[in-house]
């Protein structure tokens, strides 16, 4: 009798200790740290807590995002010889997919076979959706086909949605609908929000027609439309600008006692703001506000993009106060929006007040706050303040990236700064940053203008070298420089190289070439890339006319040597 008594305290302490534990759990991890600790503290109790408690802290950490640590932690309870269950390998699995590394993910499958755990939905959607991430679509089509085919699990509503958005968001929108058809035949009936997929999909590629007749189609299967649809049909029809559609749809969600949302007022108001319409877009504001909903700052960044660019930043600067005055805290976007609006009007003094104010707002500047005011600065020529700044970047700010160096290059040329570009170039080189043509292109024509033409032409020949071969454009910039110099036998010979590089030349290298000889007065070769001109369809532009109308009134017989020039402009 004592033992059967001892045995019931036991075991009345032990679910005392389990209880006591799940509560613990629930309110301990606030972070990390707080994680590994109370999983050493499980590892170390006897009796061990439950696999359920194991699978709830690890739940905890895959929500904080700390994914290596789920990994980590799992190999120390395989280790130790801890029970394991599915939900935790489902856990560990999406967590090797977080953190890109499918081929890890796929590593974990092992261990269900040994411990005779069952496949679900869940593991296969977590492989589809990592592979998907990494941008392996042929290997996330292939595995949902494989899974399907092979019946591993049934896939389930939330399989084929990871694959419809995967195919729909890397651009192939018809094998997404062809996916929905599928489904539409087999035991798994689309739902709602496969159909919304595939209509958001439609609309972002611009196929109005087809998008709004899955819409029509689902109505007649008396499939329940919502929000999501609507949304992505006005988002749609507010890009073309089709406004008489936008009424419609509104008008039909009211009537289905679907009511427009903030999402929905922004779209409209963002679709008149990059049409100028700033002020209609205020009044559909105002008319949001009347039907009690609150814009939000993508609202509000929305007007003020629209403000500035219609060139109105004073107007944005109205916006951004009053934003402010609702106690709705800017964001970075709403600084970048401001800042780029006062650059462009060259009121590049507000745009450094607008800098200092971010960090004394408790926000930091980001790539594009910086490019944004290091291309302002070198615009109005504050060098100094443009070097300033770029120094400040490397120190303290964002890693600077290709457009930040192009844009301090081009102003370091710009102002005849051509041995800090150079040095700046050098340095870049050395520590293999990256770099693409248009780079390079920067290089080069502000060498060009500055009269390097042998180091132009250097660069220019080392492209193909470092596996970057020169595009029409920047044969165009070199060809450009030789005939602003009067280097026409050069000009001339890069033209031919061309056609050798299976780079054909197209309009502006004719007109560029064509004005270097008009300049120059080679009349007689002139005609020769005029005819050619003209055979490949090319013509004119205005300032190529002019030059050639000012040389005819000299030498009228000019105007024998010129073909029959095509209006057909071929790029």
């Amino acid at each position: 009798m004592m033992m059967a008594t001892n045995i019931s305290v036991r075991c009345s302490f032990r679910s005392c200790c389990s209880r006591s534990f799940s509560v613990k759990a629930k309110v301990e991890v606030k972070c990390l740290d707080d994680a590994v600790s109370l999983f050493h503290r499980m590892v170390r109790m006897n009796p061990l807590p439950s696999v359920v408690d194991f699978s709830k802290l690890f739940n905890t950490m895959l929500t904080m995002k700390h994914y290596s640590s789920v990994v980590s932690l799992f190999r120390e309870m395989r280790i130790l010889g801890i029970p394991i269950d599915g939900i935790i390998l489902n856990i560990v699995t999406n967590s090797y997919c977080l953190m890109h590394r499918s081929d890890c993910a796929f590593s974990v499958l092992p261990f269900y076979l040994k411990s005779g755990i069952l496949f679900t939905g869940v593991t296969f959607t977590s492989l589809i959706r990592g592979l998907f991430a990494e941008n392996r679509l042929k290997d996330a089509v292939e595995l949902f086909k494989k899974v399907a085919r092979e019946n591993i699990c049934e896939p389930d509503q939330v399989m084929y949605g990871t694959v419809m958005n995967g195919l729909s968001k890397m651009g192939h929108t018809q094998k997404a609908l062809s996916l929905l058809r599928l489904m539409e035949r087999g035991n798994t009936k689309p739902d709602v929000n496969k159909y919304n997929i595939v209509v958001d999909a439609l609309c972002k590629d611009g196929n109005l027609v087809a998008a709004i007749n899955l819409h029509n189609e689902m109505k007649q299967k008396n499939i329940l439309l919502n929000i999501v649809t609507y949304n992505s049909l006005i988002d749609g029809f507010c890009k073309l600008g089709q406004w008489e559609k936008v009424k419609t749809l509104f008008s039909e969600m009211v009537n289905l006692n679907i009511y427009p949302d903030v999402n929905t007022f922004t779209m409209v108001i963002d679709g008149l703001c990059k049409e100028g319409k700033v002020e209609d877009a205020e009044e559909v504001m105002k008319h949001m506000v009347e039907k009690g909903v609150e814009p939000n700052i993508i609202t509000y960044n929305a007007i003020m993009d629209g403000y500035c660019l219609r060139g109105q930043v004073d107007r944005a600067r109205r916006i951004f106060d009053i934003m402010i005055d609702k106690c709705i805290e800017p964001d970075i976007i709403s600084y970048n929006i401001l800042i780029n609006g006062y650059c462009k009007e060259k009121k590049v003094a507000k745009a450094m007040q607008l800098l200092g104010e971010i960090s004394q707002r408790g926000s930091k500047p980001n790539i594009v706050t910086y490019n944004t005011i290091l291309h302002g600065l070198f615009e109005v020529g504050r060098t100094g303040d443009a070097k300033r700044v770029y120094a400040e970047m490397l120190s303290a700010g964002p890693k600077p990236n290709i457009c930040t160096h192009s844009t301090v290059l081009d102003g370091y040329f710009r102002y005849g700064l051509v041995e800090e570009a150079m040095s700046l170039l050098n340095k870049l080189e050395r520590k293999r940053e990256n770099t693409d043509i248009a780079f390079y292109r920067v290089v080069i024509n502000g060498l060009c203008k500055n009269g390097k033409l042998d180091e132009a032409h250097s660069v220019f020949e080392k492209l193909s070298f470092i596996g970057l071969p020169p595009d029409v454009r920047t044969y165009n910039t070199m060809i450009t420089g030789f005939c602003i110099y009067g280097l026409l036998d050069e000009a001339k010979s890069m033209l031919r190289k061309m056609e050798d590089n299976g780079c054909p030349p197209n309009n502006v290298t004719y007109r560029v070439i064509v004005q270097g000889f008009l300049r120059c007065s080679k009349f007689s070769e002139m005609e020769t890339f005029m005819k050619e001109m003209a055979d490949r369809g090319f013509s004119f532009d205005a300032s190529t006319a002019g030059i050639l109308v000012n040389v005819v009134r000299e030498n009228p017989s000019v105007l024998d040597m010129i073909p029959e020039l095509h209006s057909k402009n071929k790029y």
